[in-house]
């Protein structure tokens, strides 16, 4: 009798290769869309219980942002896409602009989500000024 429905069970092969594609830059969602691969809620399963596929699953989602921050200069590199007009000289394509800066906006926002000391924003605090401490006497040290 032949197995029907997708794989649940866990298996290290498997797990290898959802985390090889996440690396790659590929999303679990897209991933777990491939009738060979288990549904999202499975992999969600494997993360929580198995303490392998998370350190995994932790190491590929780490190397997706490097994948993305490859992908932001592979796109900002391309060629515009240029149109033409009747008689006009051609100019860039507007709405190929605003496709291209969504894809590198979406690239950069789950790059510093993923790897947030690396591609996050950098905040930083600056007091200026003095500080007023005041010393309570009479309270119990205990």
């Amino acid at each position: 009798m032949s197995k029907v429905g997708r794989p649940s069970r866990y298996d290290a092969n498997m797990a290898a290769e959802i985390c090889g594609r996440i690396a790659a830059g590929e999303s679990l969602a897209a991933i777990c869309r491939d009738p060979l691969m288990p549904v999202q809620t499975t992999v969600y399963r494997w993360i929580a219980t198995i303490p392998e596929f998370q350190q995994l699953y932790t190491c590929a989602r780490e190397d997706q942002a490097e994948t993305l921050a490859d992908q932001i200069q592979d796109i900002a590199d391309e060629m515009p896409v240029m149109v033409a007009e009747d008689g006009k000289a051609p100019r860039v394509d507007n709405g190929w602009v605003t496709w291209q800066r969504n894809r590198v906006d979406a690239r950069k926002w789950i790059a510093s989500k993923l790897k947030a000391k690396k591609y996050g924003d950098k905040v930083t605090n600056q007091h200026e000024g003095g500080v007023t401490l005041q010393v309570l006497t009479g309270v119990p040290t205990e």
